[in-house]
């Protein structure tokens, strides 16, 4: 039967709609006040969108936005987390400046493009292994709609249980995994498609083989939980074509083999740029040590469901493990297993809590509904039709499940989308000073306000002195970073003791997180997890306390402040900052009130 393509495209345009939800509700929170910011949907996206202002600035591919440190023949630059993952921030960056877009339109547009994109992606490889359209949508909407579900969180962690709605939609961060995502099911397709098709039409299956390896190398370049599961999900398919159908496999071993060397190749220039990666990126990014198993993840509950299924199916002679549509389903659910328990032969892991959020729920949920429609699927006219009323009725709870979703989901991020949204005319006048001013990128702000200080870089040239995402760029060190933001509590008033008393409180998650590192903050993110202790606190409290003894912002290692930043409504101590800086009368701009700073001699 012929594809109607129109299923796909009606299950993007929804898969879109939850993606520019969380903008339309902020438009609708500013009403005529709406200053014209994108709306954040995790707090990780304000270095995405950071970079890309950077890339649409015409700032070279290793630059560091917070610092204002770029990449140049005379302070050349390691490679960072972002510039290694390259291709996602420019496929948004360079369309951007040719249209004259800012950065945040660029960031809503891509992100509903690429819902769009995943979705009929999603709804294209579900075609081919169901035959049938309305349950390919179906498989896109429950897939993708049901990301968060599959990891275990969610809307359905308040709905349901006495829990907190959080993340929102978290396949639809941006730029990652949103844009890679596309690539992925693209490549998942396409080594699909090149070992289920006969060979009658070998230019189109030879095109398949650059469109597999052009996905794949898009992905490697743009996230490393995607491109590793994408590795896994291939090799696990691979093995089960060898080991159940080698008779298929003989006849299209030339053009997957190309496919793998393709991949294999792209891997080449990746493993040169990560060779080149800075000295802190590891201990950043929570690069730990360990064989121990890991099978407590709610994905890998799921993938374990469709495995017992299949085999059960297969036993009871409704499903074929010879059907290369069964080999498809039981290596997503196997490649499961196997990026949440490599550590086992590697000794590595690096931040599983990527894989349950970011990819492996929608590897394992796509395993799930493709599972749900074969075991139902049939040539019989009266079943068909109850296969496609049943996958009406999943398509609509799936659409009602994703406004759920989003009701949950978006509000946790009002207040802060608000701030930023009021403080977005600040990051306007401030890319107007910057105008003809060839020092303006190393000019530093202060801004007393934390998630204005973080999101300040994705609208302004500006650097500023601390924020809670610089450390995960390459510009300063870890130790630089602890002093950074050192210097940021004494100009906020912050004296030791107060450090101290907020971090035992434990309310103080941007102390710890910015002192200690993230994977010190929570046992999601390494499995080399310990809790803080008082001893450590104290300590820390100790070193602020002797940094402040020998302070003096002229020969600290960063550049002084040269603004200040506040809200207009409160009014800071000024003590620590008035020792060292003049300030002018200050400029109100909207809520905020802007000073320039004058370091005195």
């Amino acid at each position: 039967m012929k594809t109607r393509w129109r299923f796909g495209v009606i299950a993007g345009l929804f898969l879109a709609l939850f993606s520019l939800y969380p903008q339309l509700n902020l438009v609708y929170l500013r009403g005529a006040e709406y200053n014209g910011h994108y709306a954040y949907n995790d707090i990780d996206e304000v270095a995405y969108a950071s970079y890309v202002h950077a890339l649409m600035d015409g700032r070279p591919r290793k630059n560091d936005p917070y610092t204002g440190r770029d990449d140049s023949a005379d302070h050349p630059q390691p490679e960072s987390l972002f510039s290694i993952q390259f291709a996602a921030p420019y496929t948004i960056a360079i369309p951007a400046r040719v249209l004259g877009i800012g950065t945040p339109w660029a960031f809503t547009i891509a992100g509903a493009i690429a819902a769009f994109l995943a979705a009929f992606l999603v709804f294209w490889v579900a075609r081919m292994v169901l035959e049938n359209d309305w349950f390919a949508m179906a498989a896109s909407l429950v897939t993708l709609v049901g990301g968060a579900v599959f990891a275990g969180e969610g809307a359905m962690s308040e709905v349901f249980f006495d829990g907190f709605s959080y993340p929102y939609f978290p396949g639809f961060r941006r730029y990652i995994p949103a844009l890679a995502f596309p690539a992925f099911f693209l490549f998942v397709g396409a080594i699909y498609k090149l070992a289920s098709d006969d060979e009658t039409n070998k230019k189109a299956n030879w095109a398949t083989v650059g469109v597999a390896v052009a996905a794949f190398a898009y992905c490697t370049f743009s996230y490393f939980y995607v491109w590793t599961t994408a590795v896994a999900w291939a090799g696990c398919f691979g093995v089960a074509l060898i080991a159940v159908r080698l008779e298929v496999f003989k006849k299209c071993w030339l053009r997957l083999t190309a496919a793998a060397v393709g991949c294999g190749l792209a891997l080449i220039p990746y493993a040169v740029l990560l060779s080149r990666r800075s000295t802190t990126m590891d201990d950043v990014q929570l690069l730990s040590s360990t064989h121990a198993l890991d099978l407590t993840r709610p994905p890998e509950y799921v993938a374990a469901m469709v495995i017992i299924v299949l085999i059960l199916g297969s036993i009871v002679k409704i499903l074929n493990f010879r059907d290369a549509k069964t080999i498809l389903v039981l290596s997503l659910a196997v490649s499961v297993f196997v990026v949440f328990n490599q550590q086992v032969l590697t000794g590595r892991s690096l931040q599983p809590i990527h894989y349950q959020v970011f990819i492996g729920n929608y590897v394992a949920g796509l395993a799930f509904i493709l599972t749900i429609g074969m075991l139902f699927r049939s040539d019989h006219a009266k079943l068909s039709k109850l296969m496609t009323a049943a996958a009406a009725a999943l398509s609509l709870i799936a659409v009602f499940w994703g406004f759920v979703e989003c009701f949950y989901t978006v509000r946790v991020l009002d207040d802060v989308n608000v701030l930023r949204d009021k403080a977005y005319p600040v990051g306007r006048r401030l890319t107007e000073l910057a105008a003809g001013d060839t020092d303006a990128r190393s000019k530093v702000i202060l801004p007393f306000d934390i998630a204005v200080g973080d999101d300040l870089p994705t609208i302004a040239p500006q650097a500023v002195l601390w924020a809670r995402h610089q450390h995960v760029f390459a510009g300063v060190s870890w130790q630089e970073n602890k002093e950074r933001y050192y210097q940021y509590l004494y100009y906020t008033g912050v004296d030791p003791e107060d450090l101290l008393a907020s971090m035992k409180s434990g309310r103080d998650f941007v102390s710890v997180i910015a002192l200690f590192g993230w994977g010190r903050h929570t046992d999601r993110l390494s499995a080399d997890y310990k809790p803080l202790t008082y001893a450590e606190l104290d300590h820390e409290a100790d070193l602020y306390a002797e940094y402040l003894r020998r302070f003096d912002p002229r020969t600290a290692r960063n550049r002084p402040a040269d603004f200040a930043l506040t809200r207009a409504d409160e009014e800071p101590d000024w003590t620590n900052v008035d020792r060292w800086y003049t300030r002018d009368e200050g400029e109100q701009i909207g809520d905020f009130v802007l000073y320039k700073l004058t370091l005195r001699q």
